[in-house]
């Protein structure tokens, strides 16, 4: 192994204790350095993305310097192994403030996936310490980070905005969001990929809905809530667990501290009596004012210890498990 192999292997092992840790690093555990003072390699965390060298088969580490960066970034799919870092989750800021119905330089509006603040095609990305924002304000959808890459990690950051927020949008994408904080309105959480949600803050707005899954027929997950807390300032009985934007919408919520803002009935057919027979809502040992097992409309379900054991973070990403190293060499 070369010196410099072994430097990285040491770095890596490091990232990963830390990513357990939650600890926090100096700009010098990192490759690039993003800094709107001009202390850093790069002003703008989008040239620093373009300076990863494409298909690279190491992790690339981008340290990003508190200050509030209003960029529209993309990691393509090219990029792979990159690790944004903030230096503070408060002070750290990614920001847009596009949203659906704006009009591009040809008049035409800009879309519910053209809103996005920040798109995520890499696989193997993870930020940690970051507040990703949309800050068009209520006018409709305008969302901060769309997700397509797999085996996607955020830990320790705010997604922030009204409605769709947050777009877990690759059908093969699994992804997993340790310790962050997630607002908004109207199905602010919502998509394709099977994501999890592990000790969050799921904060809600306003009346509305919380997620609005569209998992595949073929996908065992969609979205799945473990140990979360669901609060906000919606007034009480207002909010919905979710509701199904596709046919075969799949959502979990597993011992969250539910508040007085959801609903009793919990779950919503969004007007499509059919998919009260082919979407999969479930939850199992929550609390809190919010959960109220006996009150849940009848095609959720409440699991039972033996299903709640097939929930585990292996099974739901198929065998990845977040923080481990990768195999690069089976990949």
């Amino acid at each position: 192994m070369t010196k410099m192999n072994w430097r990285k292997s040491i770095q890596l092992l490091v990232l990963a204790i830390a990513w357990q840790a939650g600890t926090a690093f100096a700009a010098t555990d990192f490759d690039l350095v993003v800094s709107k003072e001009g202390d850093g390699d790069f002003t703008t965390v989008q040239k620093a993305i373009d300076a990863v060298p494409d298909f690279r088969k190491n992790t690339t580490t981008i340290f990003i310097k508190n200050g509030i960066y209003k960029e529209k970034l993309v990691l393509p799919a090219s990029k792979n192994q990159v690790t944004f870092i903030g230096e503070s989750v408060e002070k750290t800021i990614i920001t847009n403030d596009d949203y659906a119905s704006k009009l591009n330089r040809f008049g035409e509006e800009m879309g519910t996936t053209g809103s996005s603040g920040f798109f995520v095609f890499g696989n193997d990305f993870t930020a940690e310490n970051i507040t990703f924002e949309n800050s068009a304000g209520p006018v409709g959808q305008a969302v901060a980070v769309r997700v397509d890459g797999d085996r996607i990690c955020f830990n320790n950051c705010r997604f922030l905005g009204f409605q769709d927020t947050l777009y877990p949008h690759g059908e093969n994408s699994r992804q997993y969001y340790k310790n962050c904080y997630i607002e908004g309105t109207v199905d602010f959480i919502f998509g394709w990929s099977t994501a999890v949600f592990d000790d969050c803050e799921i904060f809600c707005k306003s009346a509305g809905y919380v997620t609005a899954a569209s998992t595949l027929e073929e996908s065992a997950f969609g979205f799945v809530f473990f140990r979360c807390k669901i609060t906000g300032s919606a007034p009480a009985r207002s909010v919905y667990l979710g509701r199904p934007w596709r046919p075969f919408s799949k959502t979990a919520f597993i011992e969250c501290e539910l508040g007085d803002i959801v609903k009793q009935e919990g779950w919503h057919n969004w007007g499509k009596k059919e998919a009260e027979e082919t979407a999969t809502y479930v939850e199992y040992k929550n609390t809190g004012a919010g959960a109220t097992p006996q009150k849940r409309v009848p095609w959720s379900f409440q699991l039972t210890q033996e299903e709640r054991a097939n929930y585990s973070l292996e099974k739901i990403f198929d065998g990845w498990i977040p923080g481990e190293p990768l195999n690069i060499e089976s990949k």
